[in-house]
């Protein structure tokens, strides 16, 4: 849940600073580019801290070494940050990251089903999560592939 009221958030930050003047941020499409970033390095700072062991009880039995699956999508995440700010590799970026969420979405299932914790809290049941799956990817696709208005 942390990581949809981060995006949500900062979302409405960007855009209240770009009514406050910063030129930049005035348009819906960069401001969600940013909060998109902020939500994907939110979510892999999880990768390596506290919340490392539980993300690795995340992924589904059958899958081969958790913790390297957990390592490595960590640093897609924080690549695919990087690289939805910067103009030439937003859409790159906003394809990877969309199939990344897709490809994640099985642990998430796996971790409703068997009710696995995140941080000592119950994993959030399947159709909230499913619903914040279906806004995530929304979020990623239009900011890799809808261009600024500004």
């Amino acid at each position: 849940m942390i990581p949809f009221i981060a995006m949500f958030v900062s979302l409405l930050l960007f855009r209240v600073l770009g009514y406050a003047g910063w030129e930049y941020t005035n348009d819906w499409i960069i401001s969600l580019r940013l909060a998109v970033a902020v939500m994907f390095l939110i979510t892999a700072s999880a990768h390596w801290g506290k919340r490392r062991a539980d993300l690795i009880a995340m992924v589904p039995p059958g899958i081969p070494n958790a913790a390297f699956i957990v390592s490595v999508t960590g640093g897609l995440e924080i690549a695919g940050a990087i690289l939805i700010l910067i103009p030439s590799t937003t859409a790159f970026a906003s394809a990877g990251l969309a199939l990344m969420l897709l490809a994640m979405f099985p642990a998430n299932v796996h971790a409703a089903k068997h009710g696995l914790p995140l941080d000592g809290k119950p994993a959030t049941p399947i159709g909230p999560r499913t619903l914040m799956q279906i806004v995530f990817l929304a979020a990623v696709i239009m900011a890799g592939w809808l261009p600024p208005q500004g």
